[in-house]
């Protein structure tokens, strides 16, 4: 006979259940300009290099020796860091490039006017009083960009500011801003309508004006 010892009980263990953790990803950060901007004018915005390409190569074929004489600034990849111009007066022209219509000159300029860079809390506002493109408006940032964000609308006549961007479409303005020279800047504004493709806005700061 066999002896048996103490009877001996295995027991098996059973997993416990693990938490589940969901780490949520926040949504990407949307520039606030995004958030103001009409679906037409980010549209427009994002199509500026080839408005760009279109515009000048109209004008390359009537006006070459012209738009040599302008130098960087109507060079579309000329733009350097530090964007943002410092508030007060500029000396502004604008340069209307490219043509919708035969009877209108792919090229033009207007005579020399002023334009005010103001601040309103923490951001900047732009206005403009040459004759012809009178608008104002504000400048937004862009991540990681070297210009900035112009939304604005036509200055009606007979007043002197400008109605809220959005307000009335007919009188939006959208562009960007860019540095291309010390106290130099140019504000890039596609044209959805009208006679002309492009209209830059050349800025130069005048501290004594």
């Amino acid at each position: 006979m066999t002896a048996l010892g103490g009877c001996q009980t295995s027991k098996k263990e059973v997993a416990k259940p693990q938490p589940v953790v969901t780490v949520e990803e926040e949504p990407p950060e949307v520039e606030a300009w995004r958030g103001v901007a009409t679906p037409a004018d980010i549209q427009s915005l994002e199509a500026l290099p080839a408005a760009w390409e279109e515009a000048l190569g109209e004008v390359r074929r009537r006006y070459r020796r012209a738009l040599a004489a302008e130098g960087d600034l109507l060079v579309p990849d000329t733009r350097l860091p530090r964007a943002a111009p410092a508030p007060g007066t500029y000396r502004c022209r604008a340069i209307r490039l490219g043509t919708r219509a035969a009877r209108i000159p792919p090229w033009s300029v207007s005579k020399s006017g002023f334009c005010y860079v103001g601040v309103s809390g923490d951001q900047l506002s732009f206005a403009s009083e040459i004759a012809g493109t009178r608008i104002g408006g504000y400048l937004f940032d862009v991540k990681e960009g070297d210009n900035l964000v112009f939304l604005g609308a036509t200055v009606p006549a007979r007043t002197k500011t400008a109605p809220p961007y959005g307000a009335n479409e007919a009188l939006d303005w959208a562009g960007l801003l860019e540095r291309t020279d010390e106290f130099h800047y140019r504000l890039t504004l596609p044209r959805r309508t009208g006679d002309n493709r492009l209209i830059v806005i050349e800025l130069i700061a005048a501290p004594d004006a």
